[in-house]
């Protein structure tokens, strides 16, 4: 089973997880990507020396694991909504024994991840495209929910994000959305060695979270979270940079929307 562009990068950050994990200092123990990253038939060499896609993905697991940790807490017998899933493993990290989650993605990534991680009675995955309204239709439980959209956007066009908000927006009377952006000035310069290599591209992005409201006024902007912040806790010793206006203007960050 190939993986092809886009796809491939499911395995990079999948990668950057299960590196951090063995390290003596690690942040987060992820027993999952380990196990995982040691069967899958991938070249993994560019991804080992791509510093950058690294940091990112570690200060973004560190990030939304404490924010998604923080809302199960609130919430614990919540329905999580991971869209464009790929091989996340969130859900083995974070897992409180009464939620329930689903992960959507495409067919051909849900088959490659269902051969390496295996649904239970409380994890589903389903095959459909985020912008495919058909995917809330399998949405059984619907108290308190949480959708996330983890390094996805920035590969879209605004067209998508205005589907999948909408789509959001018609099939759930009330939720909460982590998803993450990356500002356009990163958009036109930021290069991941070993994401160049799977030819994906980024392509959309805004510069502050309360812009997604003018794709979809029913939604009320509540914060934005730059990934320098679990950065920040991955490299202590970034502080000292991370507090610059030029710096955080170029990193990821997530917005969290509320209904």
């Amino acid at each position: 089973m190939n993986l092809e562009g886009v796809e491939k990068t499911m395995l990079l950050t999948l990668f950057a997880k299960a590196k951090h994990s063995q390290q003596k200092n690690h942040v987060f123990y992820d027993s999952k990507a380990i196990e995982v990253i040691s069967k899958v038939d991938y070249d993994f060499s560019i991804a080992e020396k791509d510093k950058l896609m690294q940091m990112g993905t570690i200060g973004r697991t560190i990030v939304l694991d404490r924010m998604v940790s923080d809302y199960i807490k609130s919430h614990p017998e919540c329905t999580i909504v991971n869209l464009a899933s790929g091989m996340d493993t969130s859900f083995n990290r974070l897992d409180n024994g009464l939620i329930n989650w689903y992960n959507v993605d495409l067919e051909n990534s849900v088959k490659y991840r269902l051969k390496y991680i295996e649904d239970d009675e409380r994890v589903k995955t389903l095959a459909y495209s985020a912008m495919d309204p058909d995917w809330a239709d399998e949405i059984k439980i619907r108290n308190d929910v949480l959708i996330i959209l983890e390094g996805i956007t920035m590969y879209l066009n605004q067209n998508d994000v205005v589907d999948i908000l909408n789509i959001i927006d018609r099939n759930f009377n009330s939720c909460t959305v982590f998803m993450e952006i990356m500002p356009p000035v990163s958009v036109n310069s930021v290069k991941e060695e070993s994401v160049e290599d799977t030819d994906a591209k980024f392509i959309w992005g805004v510069e502050k979270g309360h812009e997604l409201t003018n794709l979809n006024p029913n939604f009320k902007w509540i914060r934005d979270v730059s990934l320098f912040e679990g950065v920040n806790v991955y490299r202590p010793y970034l502080r000292i940079i991370t507090w610059l206006p030029y710096l955080r203007k170029q990193m990821d960050y997530i917005a969290v929307l509320e209904k």
